[in-house]
């Protein structure tokens, strides 16, 4: 696999479920469909990080535990195909609907395989919202938060875009300043490049094999 490839996939992947697994746990009602964009964010982080605290099988790693757990607390919170899209940029149109299916199954399998990591890293970590700058009416919006680590400042902020329906998910993510969905673009826009939209899958498919038996470099 291409040595730029994997160092993206693993960097990019982990921070985009890392806030949850580091925030103060404090227990939230069940967001409705029209809430803010903020206390969506909240109630994700919220949630995952009551889940990991009750379940030892998840601290451990437990892969099924932590599939069930990204099924189910996860997923309901991110705008899956929309991102994935984003990442494939101007090749998705091209990607038949097979293919479209395939490259979103593997991205959320490799989000599987490396949150297994960042589970095992919960402390006592802290995480502070900063005020919500939007207009009224938006439509795409950014909640910035900042991870609070022994001292340490943590830039993690979220774009989040409200459906047809009226429910705000989360799009993309930016650590430290890069936004990851642009990283994804630029890898796979080469990867595809050299070997096709099947050529990426393939890849992929690889990367979480790998990953499924810990081989992974």
């Amino acid at each position: 696999m291409h040595k730029t490839l994997r160092s993206v996939l693993l960097a990019a992947a982990l921070p985009l479920l890392a806030p949850a697994a580091m925030a103060a746990a404090a227990p939230t009602p069940a967001v409705a469909a029209d809430a803010s964009p903020v206390a969506v964010v909240r109630q994700l982080t919220d949630s995952v990080m009551n889940a990991v605290r009750a379940d030892p099988e998840l601290r451990a790693g437990n892969p099924r535990k932590i599939a069930q757990m990204v099924e189910t607390k996860i997923l309901p919170f991110v705008d899956f195909r929309e991102m994935t899209a984003s990442a494939v940029g101007r090749f998705w149109r091209q990607a038949s609907a097979q293919q479209k299916d395939q490259l979103q199954a593997q991205f959320k399998q490799l989000l599987i395989h490396t949150y297994a990591g960042a589970v095992k890293r919960v402390r006592d970590q802290q995480v502070r919202f900063l005020p919500l700058r939007a207009d009224p009416g938006a439509t795409s919006v950014v909640v910035r938060t900042r991870v609070i680590d022994q001292g340490d400042v943590i830039q993690i902020d979220y774009r989040l875009l409200k459906s047809d329906a009226g429910a705000w998910k989360i799009s993309d993510v930016n650590v430290m300043g890069v936004w990851l969905v642009d990283n994804y673009r630029g890898v796979f826009a080469q990867e595809i490049g050299q070997k096709g939209i099947d050529g990426l899958i393939k890849t992929l498919e690889q990367r979480n094999q790998a990953l499924a038996s810990g081989n992974a470099q």
